[in-house]
């Protein structure tokens, strides 16, 4: 039996026991409430409420990652040794081995097919109808270049009368499209993805982009988010001004004394985490990187040695014992070869072959070797200058701004404003479309007093600019000589310079340069292509390979796919050492 304790000693041990729990109240409620506090999103910075149905600062404070476009697959970035390593037989040496960092983004899994472009030409076709004057041009200029498969000596009428149309080779890589067309398919591709994340989340009318959209009324990114109350021909049964779904913009409220508080920010903004980055062609830097795809053998912090292909091994067949000795990608074998003995294990294409006909890379791409060789968007140079960047590297910078009007607001394209560029081989394309914010260079409103850039356009920056010929004299005029222009025989590269222009008729003329005294074939006008094709010896299979073509001109073995940047962290996944995994 217990011995029973001192009533003294019990008071005390009940007071102590009270004091405990209500010390544990005290903490838990504090602990609640301070949980509570930040749960309701007060701010770091001022204690102010964020996200107020009342009004104030509104944030989207849920806001996860960014989303992966249609299409796209997810490149972690980082560093790697671009450049190539194995002998240079063209005895070019344009691309020396160099370090650079890039950072993450997103890619096509595949190379853009012909039914993805066709979807771009049907939209255009129904927007603006070439029937239409002021829109004659605009679908012709975006069609590729179907004659690009004739040859002199050869038979390849079925490819120009069928390979862009024919549903036989609808999953084929859209080919004879140039650069310019490439970009601009991009740019439609980003405001056609976001038109629909906008629409999901009922910023925009339910289905509006098919049965109200034209040519007044086309929906851009840019345009949308400089000023939603005039895009899309200001018609306000089209952009809504509240959205209901995530991250939507606060309700109106109703306040005691019975007057409506009109909710702000009620369009969608940048801040909204609802908005894509844009499509676009991927640097030269981030090509390689991704066909290289060396983090399929990297070995702790390192990579184990560079790749000649976008595969493991030095042979263009697979050593897999399922498949062994097929080939890994679409290219010439030999001279009069370009796809294997019939009814053998050959390439499985004469041409072309369809998208992810052969095995994807380490990052899941698919055909970033053969198949067709591939538009990126940066401006050819013998050289990449590692010295002046090593850091999303890319030559080709060509700075603008939004044009402002009279009246203090964005110039939107019109069909009156809109303006066709005449290419040096007689094609004419549309620079912008209606709808579209028409763009000027930055001038020294934006450029005075900095160090990273002093003028628009960079494309020859540190190589074949003034400052990098051996002709510039400091102090000396701006380009030159007394008359403000660098002299033919001083520039660094002194290309031909054809010319079109229409006569009082209307007609075009071609003026050829028929000099005999130019030195170069490159200009700020000839872009990078890399990867080899269907026509191409496995040479041209090495991802540091690159070549140069005129932006304006097709092919039938240069194809594109696009990229897009990533915003937030460089990957999704906690990474650990090798060993812990």
């Amino acid at each position: 039996m217990r011995p029973k304790l001192p009533t003294n000693i019990m008071k005390v041990n009940k007071i102590m026991t009270v004091k405990i729990v209500l010390s544990l109240v005290l903490l838990v409620g504090f602990t609640s409430c301070s949980k509570k506090s930040d749960s309701k999103g007060g701010s770091k910075a001022t204690g102010w409420k964020i996200n107020d149905k009342k009004g104030g600062f509104q944030y989207a404070s849920k806001f996860k990652k960014q989303a992966t476009g249609p299409g796209l697959v997810m490149v972690e970035g980082g560093t790697f040794t671009m450049g190539k390593v194995q002998d240079d037989v063209m005895h070019d040496w344009n691309n020396s081995p160099n370090q650079q960092h890039v950072m993450s983004f997103y890619m096509d899994e595949t190379e853009v097919t012909n039914v993805m472009y066709m979807e771009y030409l049907d939209w255009l076709k129904r927007i603006f109808p070439p029937d239409q004057e002021n829109y004659k041009n605009i679908y012709e200029g975006a069609s590729p270049d179907t004659l690009v498969w004739r040859n002199r000596l050869g038979y390849n009428e079925t490819m120009t009368n069928n390979y862009l149309r024919h549903p036989a080779y609808a999953e084929y890589p859209v080919v004879g499209v140039n650069w310019i067309q490439a970009t601009e398919f991009s740019k439609w591709r980003t405001d056609r993805v976001n038109e629909k994340t906008l629409e999901d989340q009922k910023y925009l009318k339910k289905d509006g982009k098919v049965s109200d959209v034209s040519a007044d009324k086309v929906f851009s990114t840019e345009a949308y988010l400089a000023s939603p109350s005039t895009s899309m021909g200001g018609d306000e049964k089209l952009v809504l001004k509240r959205g209901q779904g995530r991250g939507a913009a606060p309700k109106a409220t109703t306040s005691a004394d019975g007057k409506t508080n009109e909710a702000k920010n009620v369009y969608a903004q940048r801040s909204s985490g609802l908005i894509l980055p844009e499509y676009r062609l991927p640097t030269e830097a981030e090509w390689e990187y991704a066909a290289a795809a060396d983090v399929g053998q990297r070995e702790y912090n390192i990579y184990k040695g560079q790749k000649k292909y976008p595969w493991s091994g030095s042979y263009t067949r697979s050593g897999k014992r399922q498949v062994k000795g097929d080939q890994l990608a679409n290219f010439k074998q030999g001279k009069g070869d370009y796809g294997g003995i019939a009814g053998w294990s050959d390439d499985g294409a004469d041409i072309t072959n369809k998208v992810k006909a052969y095995p994807p890379n380490d990052f899941g791409l698919y055909d970033m070797a053969g198949n067709v060789a591939e538009w990126v968007a940066d401006v050819y140079r013998p050289i990449v200058d590692d010295e002046a960047n090593d850091f999303n590297y890319y030559r080709g910078n060509v700075y603008t701004k939004n044009k402002i009007g009279d009246d203090g607001k964005v110039e939107l394209i019109t069909a009156e404003t809109q303006q066709f560029d005449t290419l040096p081989n007689g094609k004419i394309i549309s620079r912008n479309f209606p709808g579209q914010i028409g763009q000027v260079p930055v001038d020294e409103q934006e450029t005075y007093l900095r160090q990273n850039f002093d003028k628009s356009d960079n494309r020859n920056y540190r190589d074949g600019d003034k400052q990098s010929t051996k002709y510039f004299k400091f102090g000396g005029s701006e380009e030159g000589d007394e008359k403000g222009k660098m002299k033919d025989n001083q520039r660094m590269y002194d290309s031909p310079k054809h010319n079109v222009s229409t006569d009082s008729l209307g007609n075009m003329v071609r003026k050829y340069d028929k000099s005999n005294k130019r030195s170069t074939l490159v200009n700020d006008d000839v872009r990078v292509y890399k990867g080899g094709s269907w026509r191409d010896r496995a040479y041209w299979l090495d991802p540091a390979q690159r070549r140069y073509f005129p932006q304006d001109i097709a092919t039938d073995f240069i194809g594109f796919r696009c990229a897009m940047s990533r915003v937030g962290p460089k990957s999704d996944h906690k990474k650990t050492a090798r060993n812990k995994r």
